[in-house]
């Protein structure tokens, strides 16, 4: 029991970024990766949200647009800080997703792979595994298929930063959300 509390009470003061990145191997290749953001001193990624574009129809899809972490303490799940990097202008917030319990720890992210000729999407969604073992999967997009899971942030994760394709114009194929990484947290 007062092992189980002096944990609590460090992980309650983890608010440096160990310098591990965890990343998959299935991202898109289009667009720059933006700034990482990071969650405020004391917090972790406990919960997300996605903002995607619905399907178009015979119109451009972009699917995945953008991803925000919703950073709190371990005592409870009022944001402290939202979090996210570089973001497409398409689509809509999906709703909110928290672990029961504990913060997130890895991820998977579904990609549509390069088709050529016709339309690209790029990232679709993406599921968190949380420290409770909660698989936590986004409401996003539909194409392309799921890749294998990210390594593990022991401490949780802290930081984001994506890879978005800026507009393309109207006559060419918007992707949006290609790829994301995620900080490690750690214990100071």
């Amino acid at each position: 029991m007062l092992l189980s509390l002096i944990v609590t009470a460090c992980l309650l003061q983890a608010t440096l970024i160990s310098g591990d990145t965890i990343s998959v191997t299935n991202g898109g290749p289009w667009g720059d990766w933006g700034m990482t953001e990071y969650c405020p001193p004391g917090t972790y990624a406990r919960g997300f949200n996605l903002l995607v574009e619905k399907p178009q129809g015979p119109l451009d899809d972009t699917a995945l647009n953008g991803i925000e972490l919703y950073c709190s303490d371990l005592t409870t799940i009022f944001k402290k800080g939202t979090i996210s990097s570089t973001k497409g202008s398409w689509g809509g917030w999906t709703g909110e997703r928290w672990c029961p319990s504990g913060y997130l720890t890895s991820f998977s992210l579904r990609v549509e792979q390069p088709i050529g000729i016709g339309d690209d999407t790029a990232a679709n969604n993406i599921q968190f595994r949380c420290s409770d073992q909660t698989i936590l999967e986004g409401n996003g997009g539909v194409w392309g298929g799921w890749g294998s899971w990210s390594g593990a942030c022991q401490l949780g994760i802290c930081g984001i930063k994506t890879r978005v394709e800026k507009a393309q114009g109207a006559d060419d194929d918007d992707t949006s959300l290609n790829d994301v990484k995620f900080e490690c947290c750690e214990i100071w």
